[in-house]
């Protein structure tokens, strides 16, 4: 294994633990809109409270690897894309600011505002964030004389759409699952009879983008059969997808947010394993793709950058397991001071 492709796996590893763990950040947001009263919005917020901000660490160490490790690519993609990111911004920003502010003020129609702005942010930003990966599976307009020139309605094409109501879905049936671990009660129970339906919802999604990308960028299944990756990685998804009804029927709230969160990571990797050695593919040829090599740092830059990764990534799964022990199992019930109407 080479420099280039060990920051691949790397990056690929971030993003992975991004949508596992944000992922159900953002399907209880998403959720929250459905919520019933007010008791059960101030267990939504509650129960992702302790850790949200924690989990939106994976989305910009991943920026930061992607920056230091494939530059070109950074400066590139993120250039012709200056309306979309400040629209997934304005998104997670509004979750934020709703998640501070929703308790601060005593009153209904403010608190109703900001629930609806925790919500739809949620959704724009699961939606937002599956077009985006849609549009870089499909191939973008890279013809080799700079940044991409892509207008923002062009980034809405159907099977990016397809593949951003597929995120949307998917982490949604996860934000049920981690409701489901971390409430009690009714909402716990509307939870665990959600989770079939998302679930079923997501396979057909899945199995429909699929086809789909034998359509629009074949070029991703070329050669995939050789790849070892491969082979680990179907038999997780199918695995791990067969496993989310089997645990959430058995009662088994825990396994069932351990398995959606291994169909996640599965099929991040196997959308990995479609792209390598590309990072970015190109609609317009093939040939102006960027690569783990024609896009990255120099080799000095990737072995100090991954002595850097080396020490910090213990770090950052050590803290992320010590916060999931302590908070994962202690079921929230929307009394929790902090998010109390008076913010106390």
């Amino acid at each position: 294994m080479d420099l280039n492709t060990a920051w691949f796996l790397l990056i690929g590893v971030l993003l992975a633990g991004y949508a596992m763990l944000d992922g159900f950040d953002l399907g209880v947001g998403v959720l929250h809109l459905a919520a019933r009263d007010e008791r059960e919005r101030r267990v939504h917020m509650a129960a992702i409270g302790p850790v949200w901000d924690g989990n939106e660490v994976w989305l910009i160490t991943a920026g930061g690897a992607l920056f230091a490790a494939f530059p070109i690519v950074y400066a590139e993609v993120f250039s012709g894309f200056y309306l979309a990111m400040m629209l997934v911004l304005v998104a997670l920003i509004f979750r934020a600011v709703s998640l501070e502010f929703r308790g601060q003020v005593d009153r209904p129609g403010w608190r109703r505002a900001w629930d609806i702005a925790f919500g739809l942010g949620s959704l724009a930003a699961a939606l937002l964030f599956g077009v985006a990966v849609g549009n870089v599976l499909r191939g973008l307009p890279l013809d080799g004389t700079g940044p991409v020139k892509a207008p923002f309605l062009s980034l809405l094409n159907p099977y990016a759409l397809l593949v951003g109501v597929l995120t949307l879905v998917l982490f949604t049936m996860h934000g049920a699952a981690f409701l489901a671990v971390r409430t009690v009660g009714a909402l716990r129970e509307r939870m665990r009879r959600w989770i079939p339906g998302l679930w079923m919802a997501t396979v057909v999604l899945y199995v429909a983008a699929t086809s789909a990308t034998l359509f629009t960028a074949p070029f991703l299944l070329d050669g995939i059969l050789a790849s070892a990756w491969f082979w680990l990685l179907l038999p997780a998804l199918l695995a791990s997808t067969v496993a989310v009804p089997l645990a959430n029927r058995a009662g088994r709230a825990v396994w069932t947010l351990l398995a959606s969160a291994a169909m996640i990571a599965s099929m991040v990797g196997l959308m990995g394993v479609g792209l390598y050695p590309r990072l970015v593919p190109s609609r317009v040829d093939l040939a102006h793709s960027l690569t783990i090599h024609n896009a990255s740092s120099t080799p000095p830059t990737l072995w100090v950058m991954l002595v850097i990764a080396l020490v910090g990534m213990p770090l950052v799964l050590g803290y992320t397991a010590f916060i999931y022990t302590i908070f994962l199992n202690r079921p929230v019930t929307g009394e929790e001071g902090y998010w109390t109407n008076n913010g106390s």
